[in-house]
């Protein structure tokens, strides 16, 4: 009976009922809070790593690396892959704008700063034909967000010769895989590369040995580096 009056004075009482309504209000709040404090304060379960499928590569590996060298056995084609090419090519005719410098920091006109430059740049035309260095394996091809279209050539000696800020469209039949010779038309030059956009057209060329950055220009013979000062080359190149 006097739970009943209660209520009854509370329904008639508009203050009183205003107060009820806001308690209950306060309670609903600090049990919100109470709930959501205990969640962020529990211990996350371990998630698995998660893998980016869409991530380009961060250097050129060797897919022929899948067994113990010491278990597979030497052969005449074993032979020949050890060995250093006995001459490099000319990828692409055009002038030397930028030499190899891992020490020294060049300015880039397109990011307003200085940099390392650990290729050579090429000058030449847009739509340039540009080739393999020597004979071996189209290793990796892939779109990098600062170089651009980026093509991979494995060669004897575990040396591989780079091509970056090529244009988007391949020539037929070159894909991961495909055997090519010193000579073949492996892409054309681009202007892909974001962070050398700012710059005339040209090739940027890298080139590993061993897994160590090289400077190209100490492959090519004393007739190709000629070609490569003279500025007049390029001019009718396709």
């Amino acid at each position: 009976m006097q739970k009943n009056k209660f209520f009854l004075k509370l329904r008639e009482d508009k203050g009183a009922r205003a107060i009820a309504v806001t308690v209950l209000v306060m309670l609903l709040v600090l049990t919100a809070i109470i709930v959501t404090t205990v969640i962020a304060n529990r211990t996350p379960e371990e998630m698995p790593p998660i893998e980016d499928e869409g991530s380009e590569p961060t250097g050129v590996e060797d897919p022929d690396d899948s067994e113990d060298p010491d278990t597979q056995e030497p052969d005449d084609k074993d032979e020949q892959t050890s060995v250093l090419p006995g001459r490099f090519v000319l990828p692409v005719s055009g002038v030397l704008a930028k030499e190899h410098d891992a020490s020294v920091q060049v300015f880039s006109p397109t990011m307003k700063d200085y940099r390392t430059h650990l290729g050579i740049d090429i000058s030449t035309v847009a739509g340039a034909s540009v080739s393999a260095m020597a004979d071996g394996v189209i290793s990796q091809i892939w779109d990098d967000f600062s170089m651009g279209r980026c093509v991979a050539v494995k060669h004897g000696g575990d040396a591989y010769t780079i091509y970056k800020n090529l244009s988007g469209e391949m020539p037929d039949g070159i894909a991961v895989g495909t055997p090519v010779k010193a000579g073949d038309v492996i892409g054309t030059v681009g202007e892909s590369a974001m962070v050398e956009i700012a710059e005339e057209p040209h090739l940027h060329l890298e080139m590993t040995v061993g897994g160590l950055q090289v400077d190209p220009t100490d492959y090519l013979d004393s007739d190709a580096m000629a070609t490569l000062r003279e500025d007049t080359n390029y001019e009718d190149a396709s």
